[in-house]
């Protein structure tokens, strides 16, 4: 009979055939975010993850970091036509023309929105005051808050954030904590208090 001590927890929808599935639940999945690198970053995945899988975006992450200059927002927001469509030759990340458009948008407009408020991290987490909702895994795919981001970003100009979207955007940087109660990662944050 194994050890219930050795035996570790996680929230059902995790292949656990995927290191990098479980390695992303474990370290990154419902963790508060506060670095504008990393909230760009995961704002692009989650914007081609529309329409598909998460596992199939993050299988390919590394292709992403290569392919986008490891999401230098900056750099982003300067690709032209011509690095579109190299992008759009690379089989390392998900080659979706409007996608490849949608991040070069979306990086000008991450800009202004870091202009306005100092940064991107006060925007987003000024929607909850700074706080963690709990929310456990469900059926559920949207939310009000949700709606409301999501709703703000499109009148901004970006692609690619419906409420779907920008609600698993909300998951992936902890402002929404989904994790299943069962799951040893909720009972670390809860225990934390964060």
């Amino acid at each position: 009979m194994q050890n219930d001590k050795n035996i570790v927890h996680r929230c059902s929808w995790v292949n656990m055939d995927n290191p990098l599935y479980i390695q992303y639940h474990d370290t990154e999945w419902g963790i508060p975010e506060h670095t504008d690198e990393k909230l760009f970053e995961m704002l692009i995945l989650e914007c081609f993850q529309a329409g598909l899988s998460w596992e199939c975006v993050l299988n390919k992450r590394d292709g992403f970091r290569q392919a986008f200059d490891d999401f230098d927002v900056e750099k982003i927001s300067q690709y032209d036509e011509e690095k579109c469509a190299q992008l759009l030759s690379n089989p390392n990340i998900i080659r979706n023309r409007l996608k490849v458009c949608a991040c070069v948008t979306n990086s000008r407009i991450f800009m202004e929105i870091q202009k306005e408020y100092g940064s991107f991290d006060a925007y987003i987490w000024g929607f909850t005051d700074g706080k963690v909702i709990f929310e456990s895994c469900d059926i559920r795919s949207t939310s009000p808050l949700s709606d409301q981001i999501s709703k703000d970003l499109k009148k901004r100009g970006m692609k690619f954030v419906g409420s779907t979207v920008i609600y698993a955007y909300l998951q992936a940087i902890g402002i929404l904590n989904g994790h299943t109660e069962e799951c040893d990662c909720c009972k670390e944050n809860n225990v934390l208090g964060i």
